[in-house]
């Protein structure tokens, strides 16, 4: 049986961090990932929340698909671009959510087709922070993506799950079974996709899961049940 596999990075591959810019990747994770691609002969991708020019700066993909922006924005292992990509936000949402983040003490993350408003220092703000970026939402005509004591708005579109059924409708990946391995919420569009193609979901960590089959507790355990040489 052939096998897809699709991962998360934040919270899966790596240890969140309390700010997204002090992560730390794991010597060796890029090469037994380039390895792990090559043994399922190019049927893996990364899909992650953050954009992909931050991602490949933690993590070299070249030669490996991709998807960024919560698989919004898609890129073959080739280096083709998949579908089109999303639209940035516009400034005067910028603002508005500048304006927010400065007046709460909040960190806000731009990226390239999205902004975060994180919370992790300042868990009191979660329902005044979800409350603010429900009405920009609703306003603007955005989606929002919230996780782990972080709320970000974008550009609507079809997300994670969008990302697995694009890799899926073409080589190396059609016809696979496809397995999504993810830690957040926004990890649910993955695992459903995953199933409708025929595969499972794998949730990490202490969140319950309502769409993954099965669980892993921790990061260790994924690198362990991926076979990284780490």
């Amino acid at each position: 049986m052939a096998i897809a596999l699709f991962l998360d990075f934040d919270g899966t591959l790596v240890e969140i961090a309390p700010r997204p810019d002090a992560i730390k990747v794991p010597a060796g994770l890029c090469r037994s990932l380039q390895l792990l691609s090559a043994r399922l002969d190019g049927r893996l991708a990364i899909v992650s929340g953050r954009s992909l020019d931050d991602l490949c700066g933690h993590l070299d993909l070249s030669g490996m698909a991709r998807a960024g922006s919560h698989g919004d924005m898609r890129v073959a292992a080739d280096g083709s671009v998949i579908g089109e990509e999303p639209e940035p936000l516009a400034q005067f949402v910028l603002r508005d959510l500048a304006e927010f983040a400065e007046r709460h003490g909040l960190l806000l993350e731009h990226k390239s087709h999205g902004a975060a408003l994180h919370y992790r220092d300042r868990p009191q703000m979660e329902r005044a922070v979800s409350r603010f970026s429900s009405l920009l939402a609703e306003q603007y005509e955005l989606a929002i993506k919230a996780g782990k004591c972080v709320v970000e708005l974008v550009p609507r579109g079809d997300g994670k799950a969008g990302a697995v059924a694009a890799f899926m409708s073409g080589e190396p990946f059609y016809g696979a079974h496809p397995i999504f391995i993810g830690d957040d919420v926004t990890d649910e569009d993955g695992f459903r996709a995953a199933r409708e193609f025929g595969g499972f979901g794998i949730a990490v960590g202490e969140r319950v899961s309502d769409t993954a089959q099965f669980h892993l507790p921790d990061i260790s355990h994924v690198h362990s049940w991926l076979e990284l040489d780490l």
